[in-house]
C-alpha cells in the first residue's frame, strides 16, 4: 500500500470517509456535500484512494427508481487504519506548530 498525497482536499475525503457508517454509507455526491468539494475535486481522489488500496467500491442494489444506482465507497481495514494515521500525524503537527489555534 502506497502512501497518498494529503492535500485539503484529500484530507477533507478522508474525514467524510471516516465518519461514514454502514447504515449511512458514504456515496460519490454525498461525499462532496459533507467534504464541501466539488465532483471534479472528489472522483479523481476517491480513484487515487481505489488504486492505492485504502478505499473499495460497490454499486447500489437495493431499489432506485428515477435515478441510476448510486457508487458507495468505504475505507478498507488497511484503509481506514492509514487514514486514521496519517490524519492523527497531522494533527499532532499542527499541534506542534502552534497551528491548531489557540496559544502556542
Amino acid at each position: 500500500m502506497t502512501n497518498i498525497r494529503l492535500t485539503k482536499p484529500t484530507i477533507a475525503v478522508l474525514e467524510t470517509l471516516l465518519s461514514a457508517t454502514s447504515d449511512a454509507p458514504a456515496w460519490g455526491l454525498s461525499i462532496c456535500r459533507d467534504a464541501d468539494l466539488g465532483p471534479g475535486t472528489v472522483y479523481p481522489i476517491l480513484d487515487r484512494l481505489v488504486e492505492r488500496g485504502w478505499i473499495t467500491s460497490y454499486e447500489e442494489t437495493g431499489p432506485h427508481p428515477g435515478r441510476p444506482a448510486r457508487r458507495f465507497y468505504e475505507l478498507t481495514g488497511t484503509g481506514r487504519q492509514q487514514a486514521a494515521q496519517v490524519l492523527e500525524r497531522r494533527k499532532a503537527r499542527r499541534f506542534g506548530l502552534g497551528l491548531a489555534g489557540g496559544r502556542a
